[in-house]
């Protein structure tokens, strides 16, 4: 069954005549060229049962799990921030970030609170502890006001810290560490 009734248009379809790329013999000028004509697009129709029922919209898209949620600069957020993914602050945050994923922030944001995701890139200001981070890369220009545990830490030039760090331990060495320690 079709959907349209294409209607031919009646009499011969006009075509484009085309003019000799060299010249004509005896300096002759070239006809003017026939005036192209196009055809009406074809009409679509619809059945009846097609006009009457509602019109669908697309389901929306899943959202990845590898996206990124962004904490806009001009934003000021007090709470909490958990779950997976990974998070993006540009503005200025007071509470405690927890992630399965890798959180950035980015250079002129302000965090008040303890990080805990695997990896942590620090361009603004971080005033809390990092805790069991795979890795922490503190930016030229980064601030980190507490304490670190990570995997490895690369600091750049240019960027301040006041804390205690630990880096290169496992979770399991430092369990073993603190036996030994304790015995």
């Amino acid at each position: 069954m079709a959907l349209w009734n294409e209607k031919p248009t009646p009499g011969p379809i006009p075509t484009a005549r085309k003019e000799p790329l060299t010249p004509l013999p005896g300096g002759a000028a070239p006809a003017a060229p026939a005036p192209i004509v196009e055809r009406p697009a074809p009409v679509e129709r619809m059945s009846s049962d097609a006009a009457l029922a509602p019109a669908r919209r697309p389901a929306p898209a899943p959202r990845s799990e590898g996206g990124e949620s962004v904490i806009a600069a001009n934003l000021t957020i007090e709470g909490k921030i958990e779950g997976t993914g990974n998070v993006r602050m540009a503005g200025r945050f007071k509470g405690d970030v927890r992630i399965d994923g890798n959180f950035n922030i980015d250079p002129g944001a302000h965090l008040t609170g303890q990080v805990l995701a695997a990896v942590v890139v620090v361009g603004g200001e971080l005033q809390g502890n990092i805790e069991s981070a795979k890795r922490v890369d503190v930016l030229e220009g980064g601030v980190i006001v507490g304490d670190v545990k990570a995997g490895s830490i690369t600091v750049a030039a240019g960027s301040r810290m006041r804390g205690h760090v630990e880096f290169g331990w496992d979770d399991e060495k430092l369990k073993k560490l603190g036996t030994v320690a304790g015995s």
